[in-house]
């Protein structure tokens, strides 16, 4: 009898494994997606709105050889916790205390962060509190300045002015179906290049009895952003961190008018964007994800090793 033994694949061409893990942080359930060397850079992927984790699904393998790469979801999110809203504040302040508290049970003490949309305002939380820690920025259709604020959030705008119930009530569009779907097909010149699992993943998620109010919650709660979008800018100009821009340039949530400031406070930005919508990893991989992998090894990986190129 002829028995075929299987022989182990070439280092080159094995496939990195992610591990799909929980922490309990503050008594909250926190699920996040871990690959790579334990003793590697680390580089933290923060995601954005409506999504989870889920986002980087295809960029941590593309990391994890070289990188610790962590892809936390917050709670309400992903596969993290759900709590009531009566018992815990839907806001960014607490997210980013989530996200800070399970990088220090990881004992992650220096980090790269990967920041988009609502990755954004965690992020700029973790940097402020902990400038130090931070070796380089990779910002993907996520806001720091007033002009990238424009059309689109005039409906939240008018939630924040007033918090009436006309108003929220207003905002459960945002929540729909056609509008999940919208943010990942709106400015894509080939709808056939994004995944349909995408939307349906994050609608089903969004479906969850009482999520539809979390997502209000945050809506109004991301007001709290723009007071300190100065200090964030001025972080920005003192540490000048090693930064990569990766925009898609057809936004209508984050259009590029809010990437081009970036430049004012960092110089030596590296700065592209793309012909797509609000998902650029979902569309522009091949072009994004070697310049995320190039810019990694020369800002953070060669500098860590103290040969900086």
């Amino acid at each position: 009898m002829n028995i075929a033994v299987a022989t182990r694949a070439p280092a080159a061409m094995a496939p990195q494994v992610t591990r799909h893990r929980t922490m309990k942080v503050d008594g909250i359930k926190i699920f996040f997606r871990e690959a790579g060397p334990a003793d590697a850079p680390v580089v933290v992927l923060l995601h954005g709105f409506p999504t989870s984790s889920h986002m980087f699904r295809n960029l941590i393998p593309a990391l994890s050889d070289r990188y610790r790469v962590i892809a936390p979801d917050y709670p309400g999110y992903g596969q993290s916790d759900m709590p009531a809203r009566s018992e815990f504040s839907y806001t960014f302040d607490r997210f980013a205390e989530l996200v800070d508290g399970l990088l220090d049970k990881l004992g992650v003490a220096a980090y790269a962060m990967y920041v988009m949309d609502y990755g954004a305002p965690v992020g700029w939380r973790l940097a402020l509190k902990h400038p130090d820690r931070i070796t380089g920025l990779i910002v993907q259709n996520g806001n720091a300045y007033n002009e990238g604020l424009k059309e689109f959030w005039d409906p939240i705008k008018a939630y924040w002015s007033d918090h009436s119930d006309a108003h929220r009530t207003a905002l459960h569009v945002l929540v729909t179906p056609e509008i999940t779907r919208f943010q990942y097909v709106d400015g894509v010149a080939d709808a056939s290049r994004v995944s349909p699992d995408n939307w349906v993943h994050d609608q089903a998620l969004l479906d969850r009895p009482g999520n539809i109010e979390i997502q209000m919650d945050l809506f109004y709660d991301y007001r709290t952003n723009l007071p300190l979008y100065p200090a964030v800018q001025a972080y920005f100009r003192k540490h000048q961190p090693p930064t990569l821009i990766v925009w898609g340039q057809n936004d209508t949530i984050f259009p590029a008018d809010g990437a081009h400031p970036y430049k004012r406070d960092l110089p030596e930005v590296e700065f592209h964007l793309f012909d797509t919508g609000h998902f650029v990893l979902e569309d522009k991989a091949d072009e994004a994800f070697p310049l995320i992998r190039d810019f990694l090894d020369r800002e953070v990986s060669n500098r860590r090793m103290g040969r900086s190129s």
